[in-house]
């Protein structure tokens, strides 16, 4: 069978084009080994299901091991209803995982589910499983944010919980490890346990924090795809296709912009195999692919159920969305800080990573573009004022003039928004400039933002336009010599791309200010510069 790159659902080895997480699963293993229980919690779409399939194979070839592969997604309210439907519903399900791994296991469980009516005598199986079986057994169980707000379910995990303390006492046999996997953390369950009194005032009772998972370990396994891992997928492709492509390069440039996301790793390498290379005669991959496929990913037009759930996260949480506005549209630097419940919110979604400096920044270079991009289009549909500026005064011959359009956004901004107060253009300023760039680019250019946790004072786009690149650079006047600053970090910046010309968008916000332009030569480069 020809594989191919997945980007729905379980990987299968023997179908798909798949990185190698070998190291990965041997660290899992040895967790297990230890007896470890713990929750594999991640984002959307990050190789979860994946990961815990891999698990499965790899345990049940070994003679003193049998993996329980579950999920609860789809199967209705009714087995969670009280423990007399939840006990068999539970056998029932892990028989039905067995048929294709072991006939006569998988009986054993079926059988025993109508004698099973409640979390006693599930316990009680479960200790003369262990001990019929003669292996050791390992409950992995999928999609468990289907389940985790479901009093039952709360209740058989803290069944789980007993036995795990009493077998660690000597006093009880049960699963060797247990393993939940989900978006969010089982650890930090907010949920209804128990009904609280109502108060005094006949108020509704609150919800508790309950911690019925707290004997589970931290998972530290990394999930994200490293470069050099990145490479095993791209090196079977090119096997498979003959072909001798730079695979160090290509798979440095996918982790460049995916940071490693599963999903969108084999996104952008499905884009690449089934629409860009198909497209012409020469079937071998280069670095500019890569860049083409990220460039049809972050499109507006096109989208998909990971992005959907982006922007509907965004959308349900204003305080996320503002914080995540402050971070991808004004550059703003904040201590990743996990407690912190609206940082949380955004890590458990995969919107949020900590740098290297512990600061909070986007995953990753698609997420921060399409996020960009929805926040620009909002503020296009409730204003309407930056829409049309694509005269010819905006384009040289050989591409587009950065000059005249900064000078044009100067003129723009003096006429419309010199009146408005310092906090609305601080938060708002750079996004109007964004709105303002969009239409004269558009269809025949790119703009993209370089991600920056570093300094909050700057924001760095990048335009490419008729296979010229332009590095533009907005920050916020803090005086002269923040400013000899921000242009030794322009320099920097534009030596990167080896180029000798870069633009400078000043935002001033003091009273007074004046509307000034100059043309600055630093180092070896020339820049230049518009205050607004």
């Amino acid at each position: 069978m020809l594989k191919e790159f997945n980007d729905t659902g379980l990987c299968i080895p023997s179908r798909h084009y798949m990185v190698d997480t070998s190291q990965k699963l041997k660290k899992i293993i040895q967790m297990i080994e230890k007896g470890l229980y713990f929750t594999i919690n991640r984002p959307r779409q990050f190789g979860k299901t994946t990961t815990l399939s891999l698990l499965a194979k790899q345990l049940n070839l070994r003679e003193d091991y049998l993996a329980l592969e579950i999920s609860f997604e789809g199967i209705g309210d009714v087995p969670f209803a009280s423990e007399q439907t939840f006990c068999p519903s539970f056998l029932g399900i892990i028989a039905r995982s067995l048929k294709f791994v072991n006939v006569d296991i998988s009986t054993y469980f079926a059988q025993a589910a109508p004698q099973v009516h409640n979390f006693d005598e599930l316990s009680q199986f479960i200790s003369q499983g262990v001990l019929h079986l003669q292996k050791q057994l390992v409950l992995l169980i999928d999609e468990v944010d289907k389940s985790s707000n479901n009093q039952i379910f709360l209740h058989f995990l803290g069944m789980l919980r007993n036995k795990y303390l009493l077998r660690n006492a000597d006093k009880d046999y049960t699963f060797q490890s247990v393993i939940l996997a989900g978006v969010h953390d089982i650890k930090t369950l907010k949920a209804k346990i128990r009904p609280t009194p109502p108060t005094e005032s006949g108020g509704e009772s609150k919800e508790r924090y309950n911690s019925p998972w707290n004997i589970a370990i931290d998972f530290e396994v990394d999930l994200s795809f490293s470069a050099t891992e990145i490479e095993s997928m791209v090196q079977d492709y090119s096997q498979d296709h003959q072909i001798q492509p730079d695979i160090p390069a290509i798979a440095k440039q996918l982790h460049y912009y995916t940071s490693g996301y599963p999903y969108l790793v084999s996104k952008l390498c499905k884009f690449i195999d089934e629409k860009i290379v198909p497209a012409r005669a020469d079937p071998n991959w280069t670095v500019d692919d890569v860049e083409a496929a990220f460039k049809m990913m972050v499109n507006g037009v096109y989208t998909t159920t990971l992005f959907d759930s982006l922007t509907k996260n965004l959308e349900n949480n204003p305080d996320l969305y503002d914080l995540i506005f402050q971070i991808v549209i004004n550059g703003k630097s904040t201590d990743f800080i996990a407690t912190n419940p609206i940082i949380n919110l955004g890590y458990l979604y995969g919107i949020l990573t900590p740098s290297a400096q512990g600061r909070c920044q986007i995953h990753n270079r698609i997420f921060e573009q399409r996020i960009y991009a929805h926040m620009m289009s909002k503020v296009e549909t409730s204003r309407g004022a930056t829409n049309g500026f694509s005269g010819p005064e905006f384009y040289a011959t050989d591409g587009l003039d950065v000059k005249v359009i900064l000078q044009r956004f100067q003129a723009f901004m003096q006429e419309n928004y010199a009146h408005r107060d310092a906090h609305f253009l601080e938060r708002e300023g750079r996004l109007l400039f964004l709105s303002f760039l969009k239409p004269i680019i558009n269809g025949k250019g790119f703009d993209f933002k370089e991600p920056n946790v570093g300094d909050e004072r700057r924001m760095d786009i990048v335009i490419t336009y008729q296979n010229k690149r332009y590095v533009l650079e907005l920050k916020i006047w803090y005086g002269a010599k923040a400013h000899q600053e921000g242009l030794q970090q322009l320099s920097d910046y534009l030596d990167i791309y080896g180029l000798r010309e870069g633009y400078l968008l000043i935002y001033d916000f003091n009273k007074g200010k004046t509307y000034k332009e100059a043309q600055i030569e630093f180092n070896d480069k020339q820049i230049f510069a518009v205050w607004v």
